[in-house]
């Protein structure tokens, strides 16, 4: 079974560092995959390539935000050289970097489950790909850097609030240990970018900023479909259907580039089964990342085909969040009505999502052998997550019980609107005791979590929370009952589920009619101790069954795999938010304080206690809803 070790770091004499006149640009996609003849950049259907060349718009009196040191040092880029005047010049765009050579990517998608055909690096610029010192190749990008034959009716740019989200999360995941692009810099400016961030007809003027990503390749789970035949549905094809040698080409040069071990492999000798391992490291790629972001609690919110990595790398960071009050069905995107990308449909998405990149090699790869392949998706997934979630509950040892011992966690933690993050690290409140007859002080953890439970109103709140606006509801209902057929052309779904949903806020607003204050904490206590008491259980069945091991030992043991599994410190969506309206006012500091606190998550030696960073946030900017304007 794959496995995502980490390389082991560098001795200190190999590394090299560069210039920025200097560094080892080796464009090798550019010379290898079809370019675009078109050289003007004008918004259009590019046929038979998986690039075009472009050029990035300047930015005006571009400024640096802020910078990753860790990020910019795989690139061959010191400390030192940040601190050049011309530094945001060369990462707004102003200047180009010599040796790069800018590109926008080609690729489509399906974007909440309708095929919606070329999509494209629309505000994304490959600016080249650098070969480090030790070997390792790093493709670079900007987000943000103006208009590209993808655009379509966008302007290519990037603002301030966006920006400095990705730029945060981004390093914030690495940290964590998530599978993820990374984020070199980020350089804002007086550039004026109009945005409508809700939605809403209120437009408002920001702040244009260009973030530069850092990946080993930006090639997504779209780039496979552009020779997709016409959808049933959407009627939409990809863009090269008529030029179908561009797909080989393309599955050639990932796996060769990427995926070399199996590119070189002697027991590969055809290439059907090369795609197979291919598609199948893929599969598994997928499976550990979203393992990990069921983990941590992270919602992606935007988990189409075009923002699924070929590598297994969380990508394009717009309305995600950290779960702070849990809920199975939270979701941050505004435009996600009908949850498709909810915390708990994460792992079926990712499955969903590899269908559609099975169908969209299916000519080099016949279905019938990817879909046996996919199979192991939910093996890859449970031997990664059932580890990771023993390990947040401090249990050294394995047992059929678990499972369900974390179903049921996550489910008393749903029914009470419990932080989720607060709940894992506070579990070690939880101590080992040498028999059962041994007091312990069960009660403290109890005391402790029920100040992490939302309130009755905020459960009312959610539970009467339509899944699509009420006033959009009953004019949708009033067209499925006057005519089923307009609404089917309309949504392209069954109406059925409009039915469901005022029958389910029928129910639910007689149950919230019962919901008090004191009804609510009596039954969060219940609740709580009844989870408890299963896990005392466990606990106690683990010392017995670890006897041979000091119990100091194993306590202390148990601690560390908990502090080194629960972060203390995750990018909620109000923290960068304080960062955002910060900057907006040119005050850079937070967006520094905090990249300094995400790069040690799990330490308790960190601290910004005065901030709160460690605490459950305000429940009314808990778990707030983010557009993909955001």
């Amino acid at each position: 079974m794959m496995t995502l070790d980490s390389k082991l770091p560098p001795q200190a004499s190999s590394k090299r560092w560069y210039t920025l006149e200097t560094l080892p640009f080796d464009n090798l996609a550019l010379r290898s995959l079809p370019i675009d003849p078109i050289k003007e950049n004008y918004v259009r259907i590019v046929n038979g390539a998986c690039f075009s060349m472009v050029q990035p718009a300047p930015l005006k009196n571009p400024v640096l935000v802020s910078y990753s040191k860790e990020a910019i040092e795989l690139l061959g880029i010191n400390e030192d050289e940040a601190k050049r005047p011309d530094f945001a010049e060369y990462f707004a765009g102003n200047k180009l970097l010599p040796g790069s050579q800018p590109a926008a990517h080609c690729y489509v998608g399906h974007q909440f489950g309708s095929f919606a055909g070329q999509l494209g690096d629309g505000r994304a610029m490959y600016l080249g790909e650098i070969l480090n010192s030790e070997g390792d190749r790093w493709e670079i990008q900007f987000k943000g850097a103006g208009k590209t034959p993808y655009s379509r009716t966008a302007d290519g740019r990037a603002v301030l609030r966006s920006s400095i989200r990705e730029f945060l999360c981004s390093e914030a995941m690495f940290h964590l240990g998530v599978p993820t692009t990374r984020a070199g810099t980020l350089v804002t400016s007086d550039t004026p970018v109009e945005r409508d961030p809700n939605y809403d007809g209120h437009v408002i003027e920001e702040k244009g900023t260009v973030v530069l990503r850092i990946a080993p390749s930006f090639i997504r789970f779209g780039s496979f479909q552009i020779c997709n035949a016409a959808d049933d549905r959407t009627e939409r094809p990809g863009p090269s259907y008529f030029q179908p040698q561009v797909l080989p080409i393309l599955l050639d040069y990932t796996i060769k580039t990427l995926f070399p071990h199996i590119f070189n492999s002697a027991e590969i000798t055809n290439n059907e089964d090369r795609y197979a391992a291919f598609f199948k490291e893929v599969v598994e790629r997928t499976a550990v990342m979203v393992s990990l972001w069921q983990a941590y609690g992270f919602v992606h919110g935007v988990m189409n085909t075009d923002n699924m990595s070929i590598l297994g790398l969380t990508i394009d960071y717009g309305p995600f969040g950290f779960l702070s009050e849990f809920s199975f069905d939270y979701t941050p995107n505004t435009s996600d009505k009908e949850g498709r990308y909810s915390y708990k449909n994460q792992p079926d998405m990712c499955y969903w999502n590899l269908e559609k990149l099975a169908e969209g090699i299916s000519k080099q790869l016949p279905l019938a052998r990817s879909k046996e392949i996919l199979t192991q998706f939910w093996t890859v997934f449970n031997h990664h997550y059932n580890p990771k979630m023993r390990a947040k509950l401090g249990l050294m040892d394995e047992q059929e019980e678990d499972v369900d011992l974390i179903r049921s966690l996550l489910e008393t933690m749903d029914k009470t609107g419990t932080d989720f993050n607060n709940t894992f690290r506070n579990l070690k409140l939880f101590t080992l005791r040498s028999s059962d007859s041994e007091p312990v002080r069960d009660e403290d953890f109890l005391d402790f979590i029920l100040t992490q439970t939302c309130s009755a109103q905020a459960l009312i709140e959610r539970m009467e929370k339509p899944k699509v606006p009420l006033r959009q509801l009953y004019m949708l209902l009033s067209i499925a009952k006057q005519s089923p057929q307009l609404f089917m052309s309309l949504t392209g779904s069954d109406p059925s589920f409009i039915f469901e949903e005022i029958e389910r806020l029928e129910v639910v607003r007689e149950q919230t009619k019962h919901i008090t204050p004191e009804k609510k904490l009596d039954s969060d206590r219940k609740e709580w101790t009844e989870w408890a008491a299963k896990y005392r259980r466990r606990l106690d069945g683990m010392v017995k069954n670890l006897a041979s091991v000091d119990l100091g030992e194993l306590r202390e043991r148990r601690r560390v795999s908990m502090d080194s599994h629960n972060p203390k410190f995750i990018l909620r969506n109000y923290m960068a938010q304080v960062a955002i309206e910060k900057a907006e006012k040119g005050d850079f500091s937070e967006v520094n304080r905090l990249l300094d606190l995400l790069r040690e998550p799990f330490s308790e030696g960190i601290q910004y206690e005065e901030f709160g960073y460690d605490k459950r946030p305000p429940e009314h900017i808990s778990c707030p809803s983010l557009s993909c304007s955001s």
